[in-house]
């Protein structure tokens, strides 16, 4: 895997070490995120988004989410089995899971549903009012307002 060196862009990019340091993480927890549980990352709307994980063989209670601080956490927990039961070959993994997605700011978990196996966690991007674009409207020239004021 390469190593990015952002060095140059310190120099003139102001305020931005923070995703200069996601991105450097990114590249070092990659390498040692497992495989497991497979999942897909859709982008359903401009601010819409989805992430789907196979989650075969695990019930509602035994997966927790949890969304803190633009970190989103997937983990699954398999119940102890109270029946011993002899594979002659066992193909659905049921081994506990722990995934963990950064997430940009203003992102927020909407909903999560368990369906045929299948978890889906759905996010939105809510921008705050306050942070919105507004428009700005452009007053006279004040020498010129004041003279008419005056001569009015």
């Amino acid at each position: 895997m390469h190593k990015f060196d952002f060095t140059p862009l310190y120099r003139s990019a102001i305020g931005f070490d923070h995703i200069f340091n996601l991105l450097d993480s990114a590249t070092r927890v990659e390498q040692g995120q497992p495989s497991y549980p497979p999942y897909n990352i859709e982008l359903l709307g401009e601010d819409r988004y989805r992430i789907t994980m196979a989650v075969a063989g695990f019930t509602q209670q035994e997966l927790s989410i949890v969304s803190e601080q633009n970190t989103l956490l997937i983990t699954g927990k398999k119940a102890e089995e109270k029946e011993q039961r002899q594979f002659l070959h066992q193909g659905i993994a049921g081994r506990s899971f722990e995934r963990r997605f950064q997430l940009a700011d203003h992102i927020q978990v909407v909903n999560a549903s368990l369906e045929n196996g299948l978890l889906h966690v759905e996010l939105v991007r809510e921008i705050p009012e306050a942070m919105k674009a507004k428009q700005i409207p452009i007053a006279a020239n004040n020498a010129e307002s004041n003279l008419i004021e005056q001569n009015g």
